[in-house]
């Protein structure tokens, strides 16, 4: 069975912590899931953000499973829909059978050279989010496409 490592940069503090642990736990319903959380870098002391994205990609790449491709959540990337998301992980699911890791992150973003190397960028949309708030929105995607490849009725779209 396919495993997601979901490697994210940060943690989630505050209101959005209940709601992401809600649909962590939701989506592991669907997929075999594993969230990996790297420390973020120190982005005040950082304006242009260079040194802060290189320690962060080698805390990144020190989580990335040994084998699987690699997914990077990038806002230049493949809008998809949230059927396009259902289809991207079933046929992967279904044909592609190595894990997959999906990466997040930090304030910067993610570093040129691991979003380049990727199998595939996807974006969540065109507008900036704070990393916790992607981080609940690629959660809930997740628990949404596996609703839609059961057919069961969370999705209304």
């Amino acid at each position: 069975m396919m495993k997601i490592h979901l490697v994210v940069v940060g943690d989630v503090r505050g209101p959005l912590a209940s709601a992401v642990a809600e649909y962590q736990s939701r989506a592991s319903r669907y997929w075999k899931l594993e969230v990996k959380e790297v420390p973020a870098g120190a982005p005040g002391r950082d304006p242009d953000g260079h040194r802060t994205m290189a320690r962060e990609a080698e805390r990144i790449q020190a989580a990335l499973p040994d084998q699987g491709d690699v997914w990077v959540l990038t806002r230049t990337g493949e809008g998809l829909s949230s059927r396009g998301w259902a289809r991207a992980l079933g046929d992967r699911a279904l044909h592609g059978g190595r894990d997959l890791a999906l990466l997040l992150g930090g304030a910067f973003g993610v570093q040129d050279e691991l979003t380049r190397d990727a199998a595939r960028r996807i974006s969540l949309g065109p507008v900036t989010l704070p990393h916790e708030m992607a981080r609940l929105v690629l959660l809930e995607q997740l628990y949404r496409a596996g609703t839609i490849l059961r057919n069961e009725p969370y999705h209304k779209g």
